[in-house]
């Protein structure tokens, strides 16, 4: 699925496949992660979706985020302290921080085949890649 084309009812296809019910906020919330590239935090989220949504609390946000977590459909990203921001780009790659402007950008990577699932006989659940440095937006503007 092109997440970055996702409509409203491409969303509730795609939550009703991975087993959930897909309620208007929990459509708005997956709608919202699959169009942008910013990684957002619940702040964010709760931010922009609440101009739309009224009622919508942030506990209403953290409980579906902890749901789609669960289901394996966004990922969680601690690159920074205190800030837990969500991707609902589930394939593998890695993150890049820019410590200038703040934005996060995914980074293609590929692992080596023999790292997929066991590194040194411990097997592996997860991966987590993240680097930081000063973006292209960023070099261009100090030029």
């Amino acid at each position: 699925m092109n997440k970055s084309k996702i409509t409203i009812e491409g969303a509730k296809d795609y939550l009703v496949k991975n087993g959930i019910n897909p309620s208007y906020q929990r459509l708005k919330i997956f709608e919202h992660l699959a169009k942008s590239t910013l990684h957002p935090t619940v702040d964010i989220i709760y931010h922009e979706l609440s101009k739309e949504i009224p009622t919508l609390s942030k506990t209403t946000i953290y409980n579906t985020l902890n749901l789609f977590q669960r289901k394996g459909i966004v990922i969680g990203l601690t690159i920074e302290d205190n800030k837990l921001r969500y991707d609902s780009n589930t394939e593998l790659h890695a993150h890049f921080k820019c410590t200038k402007c703040g934005e996060v950008y995914d980074i293609p990577v590929e692992f080596p085949p023999e790292m997929n699932n066991k590194v040194c006989e411990h097997i592996v659940d997860e991966r987590h890649f993240y680097m930081k440095g000063t973006c292209r937006n960023c070099t261009k503007n100090t030029g």
